[in-house]
């Protein structure tokens, strides 16, 4: 078992807070993310700007959170084509697990979370094929691979054929890399109690575990409140560990 599963079979494990928020209060400009054409592609400033994101993650680590997660969540194909980097994916990825690595080494006893996001297309909806965006995956994942996470985080998941092309695509990354890791797998719900194309959990709940996943949870969307029936059936059925991450409210 790894040393993240052990921590999480026996206690609460707390995640670090918000990344995209907490960058715009730190004053960037264009310059910081490589010129105007690519201000606010986030994960730009994992090779612009490593000295922000290491400051990221050592907010969040001095205040006692137990895992960090890169700066990762749009390191691949899709999101980045959109700024014409697609081809930057292993790079940006591999670079943000490396700080977030480094950083969480200076404390004991810390997690690196290797931030797999969703993307803006839907397969179910033929937007993309189902076997490139597992290859988008399977790119960003070596790169988080290499870089030293402890686990891979597939997390903001909107379309059930999207989240498993992202395991699979991690797998695929693992057999290559020939490292194992857990990987975790998070859906998000909307303020209607469902998904966005009208998933509710329990259908998450059953097509997440089918695909073998070490952790299973929801994240981002809605705050704790409106997240509680959701996390109420997930923690009641669910045969792994259950992660919850709610944003604000």
């Amino acid at each position: 078992m790894s040393a993240y599963l052990d921590a999480v079979g026996t206690r609460p494990v707390i995640y670090d807070g918000a990344t995209g928020t907490w960058l715009q209060t730190q004053g960037l400009t264009a310059d910081d993310f490589g010129g105007e054409s690519f201000d606010g592609c986030n994960e730009l400033l994992n090779v612009h700007r490593p000295d922000v994101v290491a400051a990221l993650h050592r907010a969040y680590l001095d205040v006692g959170a137990d895992v960090v997660e890169t700066n990762t969540f749009g390191a691949f194909g899709v999101p980045l084509d959109e700024y014409g980097i697609a081809d930057r994916a292993y790079e940006l990825a591999a670079a943000g697990a490396s700080i977030a690595r480094t950083t969480a080494d200076d404390y004991e006893g810390r997690f690196v979370a290797g931030s797999m996001g969703p993307g803006t297309k839907f397969p179910t909806l033929g937007q993309i094929a189902y076997a490139d965006l597992r290859d988008y995956f399977e790119i960003e994942a070596a790169g988080l691979l290499d870089g030293g996470v402890d686990l891979l985080i597939i997390e903001t998941q909107f379309d059930l054929l999207a989240l498993k092309a992202a395991v699979n695509g991690a797998r695929r990354a693992m057999r290559a890399t020939g490292r194992d890791v857990p990987l975790q797998t998070q859906v998000t719900i909307e303020l209607t109690g469902r998904m966005l194309p009208g998933t509710e959990i329990g259908a998450a709940l059953t097509a997440m575990q089918a695909l073998g996943p070490d952790v299973v949870g929801i994240n981002c969307a809605t705050g704790p409140v409106e997240m509680y029936e959701a996390v109420r059936h997930l923690t009641a059925n669910a045969t792994v560990p259950v992660s919850v991450i709610p944003n604000a409210g």
